[in-house]
């Protein structure tokens, strides 16, 4: 494993800071599910990271189960069959929520509709409405 992993954008962190651990899978597998350890418990320390501030405050900010009340990540990954694979699979979905993270949306400009195009709605709902009306019973 290298001793730093690679975010993008020029961030980057230390190996050490995310702790890796093997437990054993859940579901079927036969019996050497039993007896092998091939899932990947991730745990990253968010507040006590490499990272930006501003990426630490977004990455707690946001909705995540898998983020817990004092701020530790924890991914489970069991894809695979392979231990390599799956800490594999468990680094990239840390990168892919860090990446996430340091995504910021651009802020929505408020705009009003055209005057013309607001004439043009009201005009086609009297036109719908006298429709309708046109279709009510005759009485004699």
């Amino acid at each position: 494993m290298n001793d730093r992993i690679d975010i993008g954008a020029g961030l980057s962190l230390a190996a050490d800071e995310v702790e890796l651990s093997a437990i054993r899978a859940q579901g079927a597998g036969g019996q050497n599910v039993n007896k092998t350890s091939n899932a990947i418990h991730l745990r990253f320390d968010i507040p006590h990271s490499s990272l930006p501030v501003d990426h630490q405050q977004r990455l707690l900010g946001m909705k995540d189960r898998r983020i817990g009340s004092d701020g530790v990540l924890v991914i489970k990954a069991q894809r695979f069959r392979s231990l390599e694979q799956n800490r594999a699979d468990a680094l990239e979905r840390l990168v892919a929520l860090i990446q996430a993270a340091g995504h910021i949306p651009k802020a929505r400009k408020a705009t009003r509709p055209p005057r013309s195009a607001q004439r043009k709605r009201v005009d086609s709902k009297v036109r719908h409405g006298r429709l309708k009306s046109l279709r009510s019973s005759i009485d004699d």
